[in-house]
């Protein structure tokens, strides 16, 4: 984000599942990568994250994070957003992913955000929705199915091969499977960025920072192909 500001990149459509909604939210609503940046580093878990012992399915109910959103945002429907903005999230009855694109911010914000056994489901209408990375970590076909002409996408799953030796087979399993749903996404993608962030995250200043660098190099090494194809 910081690289497309800096050489006056301009966008028209941001597209993001779990995180990458949560980033997307801001940045449709007008927010810069520097101000975004800043929101980050304040504040503390507990500032989106509510913790309890008695969540539904989980350890962290969610709430909290839909009105960290909407007070952020001005309680803003995504249709009123600046920019046009597509939450993924997935349905939790086939496993498919859905795209909001109407309707209120922080409440999909938080579907696209419920990660699995992490935070409770959410329902909207008699339908539960969990984390977008459980059916489109990378929605490269939201993009293309609202119109998009260009799309840049951003991929930071895991590789299988870059695990650590003590990694647990689960942990490997799942690389794969995440990977197996985003490969074919990204053959329909006209640019794709991949830092190397590592294999494992963690919550921490320490991770983020190094995950902020990571992104910056690979946006940088990206920037002469993307200002070529675009000044075609």
């Amino acid at each position: 984000m910081k690289v497309f500001e800096e050489s006056g990149i301009d966008y028209d459509l941001i597209v993001g599942s779990s995180v990458g909604s949560l980033i997307g939210a801001f940045w449709s609503a007008g927010y810069t990568a520097t101000e975004i940046d800043e929101l980050s580093k304040q504040g503390d878990p507990f500032t989106v994250f509510d913790f309890s012992l008695f969540a539904d399915r989980g350890w962290i109910h969610g709430q909290r994070l839909q009105n960290y959103v909407n007070d952020k945002l001005g309680n803003r429907t995504i249709e009123s957003l600046p920019r046009k903005f597509i939450a993924v999230a997935t349905r939790i009855q086939d496993k498919q992913p859905v795209f909001f694109h109407t309707g209120n911010l922080g409440v999909s914000v938080r579907a696209s955000s419920a990660v699995s056994k992490v935070f409770s489901p959410v329902g909207i209408n008699g339908i539960e929705y969990e984390d977008g990375v459980e059916s489109l970590p990378v929605a490269v076909r939201a993009a293309r199915q609202a119109g998009a002409t260009y799309i840049i996408a951003v991929d930071v799953t895991p590789f299988a091969s870059s695990a650590p030796p003590n990694t647990s087979q689960s942990q490997v399993e799942r690389a794969l499977s995440r990977r197996k749903r985003v490969d074919p996404e990204l053959k329909d993608a006209d640019l794709v960025i991949q830092p190397n962030i590592g294999f494992n995250t963690s919550p921490t200043k320490d991770f983020f920072v190094k995950a902020r660098m990571a992104g910056e190099v690979a946006a940088r090494e990206s920037l002469p192909s993307l200002l070529a194809s675009l000044g075609k």
